[in-house]
């Protein structure tokens, strides 16, 4: 119970990944604060924490208003009197191709997957270095592939693999670990979000049902990674043989990646 009455940040925790890994949390008896721009859905997040074991609050928030994360991260520790996990976990995948997305598609990627994830950090570090705890960021496999259809993303999630790479260095002495998770496909509702961040429940899926991993066995699987200050950490089975043929095989990865339908 690594976990037990710590206190753990979630932004994007109003569903997919971080809803799955603030119940997780709550399992192993861990305080939640819950980030997002989704009250209702942070509430009924906040109710699963407590039906398994853990204290949940909701702490709504916009990770691209600077001051508003730094109004939370005051209220969080206002509230629970420290800061020990914070996992920059809001972010959203903008769809088409790199000819086809005009600035404004770029600006709301990077505003939303970089900028808000960097400034995350930034407010949460100084509470962490007080506790020793743990800086979580979360990219993606796409960090490692050609992304045919989601450059924008990929390039996003590039970006995060990078600050993660930087913050390795940066903190060292400290006493915060800072942990980067690069999940392979995962059940969630990115594919259902559209370039401007909305979302669309009713929008199919487009990746592939065979290679998905369900929500629930991915937050057990990255809490665990979190527990043990994982540099970095890449799963499923297929998101670490893609990452490792992008890392080592550039060729192939292409090849591969585009005999992909999406």
């Amino acid at each position: 119970m690594i976990f037990q009455d710590k206190v753990v940040w979630i932004t994007g925790a109003s569903s997919g990944l971080g809803k799955f890994m603030a119940i997780e949390f709550a399992r192993q008896g861990a305080k939640l604060a819950l980030s997002g721009r989704r009250i209702e859905q942070l509430e009924a997040v906040r109710t699963a924490v407590i039906a398994a074991g853990g204290r949940g609050e909701v702490f709504p928030c916009e990770v691209t208003d600077e001051a508003a994360l730094d109004a939370t991260v005051k209220a969080i520790v206002s509230r629970f009197g420290k800061l020990d996990v914070a996992i920059a976990n809001a972010g959203f995948g903008v769809f088409g191709k790199i000819e086809s997305l005009s600035a404004a598609n770029w600006r709301k990627q990077l505003d939303v997957n970089v900028v808000g994830l960097a400034m995350t950090a930034k407010f949460a570090l100084p509470l962490l270095k007080q506790t020793g705890g743990r800086l979580v960021l979360i990219g993606s496999v796409a960090a490692y592939v050609p992304n045919p259809q989601v450059g924008a993303y990929g390039v996003s999630k590039a970006a995060v693999r990078s600050i993660a790479q930087t913050l390795h260095v940066e903190l060292k002495g400290t006493g915060v670990s800072c942990t980067v998770i690069h999940p392979g496909f995962v059940d969630s509702d990115i594919a259902r979000v559209d370039n401007d961040g909305v979302l669309h429940p009713e929008a199919k899926d487009p990746r592939p049902k065979n290679l998905m991993w369900p929500t629930d066995k991915a937050a057990k699987v990255m809490v665990g990674a979190i527990a043990k200050r994982r540099q970095s950490f890449v799963f499923t089975g297929h998101g670490r043989f893609m990452a490792l043929i992008g890392r080592h095989f550039p060729k192939m990865a292409v090849w591969m990646m585009s005999k992909m339908k999406i």
